[in-house]
């Protein structure tokens, strides 16, 4: 046989787009619109229902950037549609973005109620199947006018509603009722699934050959001058080849409806209210067409939402959830960032997800969902299993840029050993079509093949919304068995895990340690005061929480503020979004960000200073909300300095003054100020910088060459500016060497500081280098007016350290990494993520750098002077233009500190002690509320029970990698000790000995007790 395959995919190609696809509706008549533009921001519908309406043309302009226009659409079916299936088709304006990204709307019934969203590819709004012919249409459109805003990484300002402009940038297409001609609807799905299949099949394949001679006859069926007279007869010709069931041995797909929604991303987080409504409805609407259809949804947060906003949608959700076409995936608050919040917050999520879930809906999850995070924690595992969570997934890291994971499905080791069942979906989408490319792929892509013969499939809509569409379903329905493709059969998630645990537990191979993303580095760095504030965030909520509950404890009338408090953790929770934290939002959304997190801090100060006053009567004192004691320099509140003991978790009298110690001194010689106290010896030289750091307790000099060395980057991204910091950055820097002034700030007893100010660029920076009386750390308190575009500013500590590997802080442990790039792997991991601390060390001897708001980090082997050392650099800032072009841009505050002689547990000390500065206020001295009398055991937080029933509950954890036998003691008489699980559900009692708890902790062991006061 002549090899004629072209012609006739040709031939098929021209008569599905020019033909078919435009007969899907045949018969079309206008409908009547009218319309009020909202001024300002969204409102609800019922003002929008009594509004006033002027006409509106098909064809004319609206949508000013982010406005919302509300359209009356109005008509009636003609009376000769009778028998006939009839739709609404709505066109605002849909440009070639796909959904999410554009115009997109709600629509609603006369009376107010939500009947379902519309997007590019879901216009329609069903009328009448069959119609009787005449019915009225009286529809409401609320029609959201979002612009696109990610175009070619080019800067744009439309991504605030501030800056975007007044210019319409939609035009009205249409709004029609209009019949669906169904054969034809479905002969188009046949062609598309049939295609797609055949395309992928190899040229000598059978199967393929009979694909093309069914789709062959079918044209020869089929008249192109009415396809829909002829359509049924062209579905006859292809009903053989759709009819052949797939082999035994075929891929099975566990597909499970899906809609990404980012909480916030190229829109604020108003806008993703709306966006999650339109799913919702569009997939409530779905599943009473469809009754197979399982809808996979996560992100507590966006059902809270709905729940608020939309009762309706809402009601419809609790439905499906009944009736099993909705399933309730994720166990978290948000999908969150999974490298930097910390560890508390980390549970938060959890425990605030999982309650909602339990609580609103009747379902305890089951899985971690996390298809978009960038890259992930090594102490995700411990925390799920402690939630009584058995999987978890994500795709994301088929993005890496250098190394393939080695597996889809396996057991992921947390740093403490514990596991958990993981699966990466080999289609490598969140967001699948059922297209033949996307299972084909996912067939082939499949690394556990052999031994494992399964895979899940999200399939919808998203990242901006929209979900699963009846195309979508209608093409699942005849993949579920047809030869050349893999199986698919839509379950919920669970059926699918449990499934693949049952087939390949036992064999599956194990990941151990971090899931690191080769991509998107920069995250860690980007939007400084959206990580600034979160990090503050984090901790203010740890000293509100202790605080309160020691007042509750100690004072019958105080009202524990568990509202304020779940509402604040919330607010926290939900800006740790992967899109927010990260820094990779709109302008809109992180202008917002940082108004948020200064209302947020404003607040738990004021809780905090409620809850000292509430411990009864007493003068100026100090509060320590760390685990550890704390001998430091503190400001009285009056600009006067005093040195002060304080215990951990505790208070002390500002007027306890410690025994007289040596102090701090600073003398010049020639052009180096020295700083000295009993541990250290600092030399500052005429440029600012360090010179020399002497560990006079070690005698031993920690610096291998000057630093504090400021080095300015350029940074131009290939392709994701806010996300990405590519290797080539490296190939060129300027040191910022030039000093416009280096003085002598404070000259002791207890703290001597060198300010230094640079000017460079359009920006300034000024840097305090202090060193306080008997303080092991050299804190350099940093001011920064940025004012630079598309560079990258990092802080170098080249150290005299020969080390193999660095550690840095993650939540509730630390992670090692080599600071070789021997293998594809090492190399890749040249910007990691570290908490308050990053740790170097060679035997007998480490040196920690600490932050308190800076997450990106570097750790190099650097030769000096013909020694090898080690150099750590702390990435602060950037300044990226897309999708905010004024990232960074203004004034930022942050401190970090060296450590010399630092163990691990005095690094996670310290970076305790930098984030959690001492608190003056008038307080009683007072017994800490729980102490633990080992020093790797370190307390996480202290709180009363989210159940309201007044008991303490204590998180803590083994923090140095290693075994620790503790005893907890408090200062409260306790009736009743019990571990419990991450939600405070009681697992066995606790054992008590004669001093307090007995705990036995494994290394990096999350500990969770609750205490009930008798």
């Amino acid at each position: 046989m002549h090899d004629d395959r072209l012609l006739v995919e040709g031939r098929l190609e021209r008569a599905l787009r020019q033909f078919i696809r435009p007969a899907q509706y045949a018969r079309r008549a206008p409908l009547a619109l009218s319309v009020w533009h909202a001024p300002g921001e969204p409102v609800p519908v019922g003002t929008a229902l009594d509004a006033v309406y002027e006409p509106f043309e098909a064809g004319t302009e609206w949508g000013n950037p982010w406005s919302t226009s509300w359209f009356r659409i109005q008509g009636q079916v003609p009376e000769e549609w009778r028998g006939s299936r009839v739709e609404v088709v709505i066109d605002p304006g849909f440009t070639g973005e796909g959904p999410g990204f554009q115009a997109e709307g709600l629509v609603y019934d006369a009376h107010g109620v939500p009947l379902k969203g519309i997007h590019p590819r879901n216009r329609h709004i069903p009328v009448a199947s069959p119609a009787r012919g005449g019915e009225p249409v009286h529809l409401l459109l609320e029609a959201a006018a979002n612009p696109a805003v990610l175009h070619d990484f080019v800067p744009t300002p439309l991504g605030d509603v501030l800056t975007a402009g007044t210019t319409p940038i939609y035009r009205f297409a249409s709004a029609d009722v209009a019949v669906l001609d169904e054969d034809v609807w479905r002969l188009t799905l046949d062609i598309e699934v049939l295609s797609e299949l055949m395309n992928e099949l190899d040229a000598d394949r059978p199967r393929r050959h009979e694909i093309l001679r069914a789709l062959e006859d079918m044209l020869d069926a089929l008249d192109l001058h009415d396809v829909s007279g002829t359509a049924a007869a062209a579905r006859a010709a292809l009903a053989e080849v759709l009819a052949r069931p797939a082999h035994a041995s075929a891929h099975r797909v566990s597909a499970t409806g899906h809609a990404h929604i980012d909480s916030a991303w190229l829109w604020p987080l108003r806008e993703t209210v709306r966006k999650a409504s339109r799913t919702f409805a569009n997939v409530t609407a779905l599943a009473e067409e469809y009754p197979e259809l399982v809808f996979a949804c996560s992100q507590a947060q966006q059902y809270a939402w709905v729940k608020e906003h939309q009762p309706h949608i809402w009601e419809r959700i609790k439905k499906a959830v009944a009736d099993g076409t909705w399933a309730p995936v994720g166990s978290m608050w948000v999908e969150s960032d999974a490298n930097m919040p910390g560890g508390e917050a980390l549970a938060r999520q959890i425990t605030h997800g999982m309650r909602f879930f339990r609580e609103e809906l009747g379902v305890e999850t089951e899985e971690i969902w996390l298809p978009d995070s960038f890259g992930y924690t090594a102490a995700f595992p411990q925390l799920a299993k402690l939630a009584g969570v058995r999987w978890f997934l994500t795709q994301k890291l088929s993005w890496n840029q250098s190394n393939k994971m080695p597996h889809h499905t396996f057991w992921w080791e947390g740093i403490d050993g514990t596991r958990v069942f993981t699966h990466f979906p080999p289609v490598d989408t969140y967001n699948s079509q059922f297209h033949g490319a996307e299972l084909a792929h996912a067939e082939r892509n499949f690394a556990d093949k052999g031994r494992a013969s399964r895979s899940l499939v999200p399939f919808g809509w998203g990242d901006g919304g929209g979900g699963p569409t009846r195309e979508m379903m209608e093409r699942a329905r005849r993949l579920r068995s047809l030869e050349g493709s893999p199986r698919v059969e839509i379950e919920k998630p669970s059926a699918f895990f449990a499934a693949a645990e049952e087939e390949y537990g036992a064999q599956a191979p194990v990941w151990s340690g971090e899931l690191y993303l080769e991509l998107h580095r920069a995250t860690y760095t980007t939007q400084a005061a959206t990580k600034r504030g979160n990090r503050r965030g984090e901790h203010a909520l740890r000293e509100a929480e202790l605080w309160c509950t020691a007042a509750a404890v100690r004072d019958p009338a105080y009202v524990y503020p568990y509202d304020t408090l779940d509402r604040l953790w919330k607010t926290v929770l939900l800006h740790q979004f992967h899109d927010i934290l990260p820094g990779s939002s709109i302008a809109w959304v992180h202008r917002e960000a940082r108004e948020t997190y200064e209302r947020v801090l404003a607040e738990l100060d004021g809780l905090t200073a409620a809850a000292a006053r509430s411990l009864g009567p007493g003068g100026p004192a100090v509060l320590n909300a760390s685990p550890y004691p704390r001998s430091e320099v503190v400001d009285r509140g009056d600009g006067t300095l005093a040195r002060v003991d304080v215990p951990a978790l505790g208070t002390q009298s500002l007027d306890a003054v410690p025994a007289a110690g040596p102090g701090a001194l600073a003398h010049t010689t020639g052009d180096t100020i020295l700083l000295t106290n009993e541990h250290l010896s600092v030399s500052v030289d005429a440029a600012g910088l360090l010179t020399s750091v002497r560990d006079l307790d070690a005698g031993r000099e920690v610096l291998a060459a000057p630093a504090n060395l400021l080095q300015l980057h350029p940074d131009h991204p290939t392709h994701y500016d806010a996300w990405d910091l590519d290797r080539h950055y490296r190939r060129r820097h300027t040191d910022l060497t030039q000093a416009e002034s280096v003085e002598l700030v404070e000259d002791g007893p207890l703290r001597v500081a060198v300010r230094v100010v640079r000017a460079f660029g359009a920006s300034r920076i000024t840097q305090e280098i202090r060193l306080a009386a008997g303080s092991r750390r050299v804190d350099v308190v940093t001011d920064v007016d940025w004012r630079e575009s598309e560079k990258v500013l990092k802080a170098a500590f080249p150290l005299d350290m020969h080390a193999e590997r660095s550690a840095a802080e993650i939540q509730f442990g630390h992670v090692h990494r080599p600071t070789h790039a021997n293998t594809g792997w090492d190399a890749a991991r040249y910007e990691i993520c570290a908490h308050r601390w990053l740790r170097v060390a060679e035997e007998g001897y480490g040196v920690a750098v600490l932050n308190d708001a800076t997450y990106g980090h570097e750790v190099t082997r650097t030769e000096h002077a013909g020694v090898l050392g080690t150099t750590v650099r702390l990435t602060l800032l950037r300044a990226p233009h897309s999708p905010d072009p004024e990232t960074d841009q203004g004034t930022h505050r942050f401190t970090y500190a060296l450590l010399p002689g630092a163990g691990v547990g005095d690094a996670v000390a310290e970076g305790l002690a930098l984030n959690l500065p001492l608190r003056v206020a008038d307080a009683p001295v007072l017994a800490p509320l729980v102490g633990v009398d080992h020093p790797a055991v370190t307390v996480e937080s202290v709180k009363l029970a989210d159940d309201r029933s007044g008991d303490v509950v204590v998180r803590l954890y083994e923090s140095r990698g290693g075994r620790a036998a503790a005893t907890l003691a408090t200062s409260f008489p306790v009736a009743r000790a019990e571990v419990t699980d991450l939600l405070e559900r009681p697992l066995h009692e606790a054992s008590t000995g004669e001093a307090g708890l007995d705990l036995a902790l494994r290394p990096f062991q999350i500990l969770t007790l609750r205490l009930r006061p008798a």
